[in-house]
């Protein structure tokens, strides 16, 4: 593993020692990320409330540059001269890098129209039941670790054949055992967990870009 990344995560030890607990979930969950993403896999990310909040901030870290400038690939930039030349020119200049990675608290389409004509905790589980591959990961968050809609779409996933990384606080509650990797932050109180979770994301979409995209600077 690259020490750049290692770095990433000694840091948050750093600025964190109560979090020295979790050191081995969080190298864990990066682990289950990049495999994923090197395989051409997807994230699926759900939460309720501030963790709603949390997914998608996860994904916005996920879907453009975060602290490092993700220029397009030759390929890419090729690609899109080839098809026009003056739009594709803009593109090739302002496209970002992305990896893969969807919230599912939003869709209010189709969460409405699925709350109301068959269950609300099931809103989740419908969304991975369609976003989801074989190999996917869900990063499913609950402080904690007992939302139902969250476990719904948490069985759903294994069922799948998905990763699933859970987001919790202390104890992990009943999606610890689901999990393949849970991330327990060291308190109770919800809005003291969600302090917690922020750095803990933050530092793994760190990781993960500078996996992905290692020779790139801001």
């Amino acid at each position: 593993m690259d020490h750049r990344v290692l770095c990433e995560l000694d840091l948050l030890m750093t600025r964190y020692p109560v979090l020295s607990g979790c050191r081995e979930d969080v190298l864990s969950a990066y682990r289950l990320l990049a495999d994923s993403f090197r395989a051409g896999g997807k994230l699926l990310v759900c939460g309720n409330g501030g963790s709603a909040a949390d997914a998608e901030h996860i994904v916005g870290e996920l879907m453009k540059s975060f602290c490092k400038k993700r220029k397009p690939s030759d390929e890419l930039k090729r690609a899109l001269l080839a098809v026009d030349g003056e739009y594709g020119a803009t593109l090739a200049e302002h496209l970002e890098g992305a990896l893969p990675a969807i919230a599912l608290d939003g869709h209010p389409a189709l969460s409405s129209a699925f709350q109301n004509d068959v269950l609300p905790t099931l809103t989740f589980a419908q969304q991975v039941n369609g976003y989801g591959c074989k190999g996917d990961v869900l990063l499913a968050i609950t402080t904690s670790g007992n939302s139902q809609n969250v476990l719904y779409a948490a069985v759903t996933a294994k069922a799948k054949g998905m990763t699933v990384i859970g987001l919790t606080g202390e104890g992990g509650g009943r999606l610890a055992p689901l999990c393949d990797t849970c991330i327990k932050a060291p308190e109770r109180e919800t809005y003291r967990v969600q302090e917690y979770h922020l750095p803990i994301y933050h530092t793994l979409c760190l990781m993960i870009e500078e996996t992905f995209f290692p020779s790139e600077a801001v």
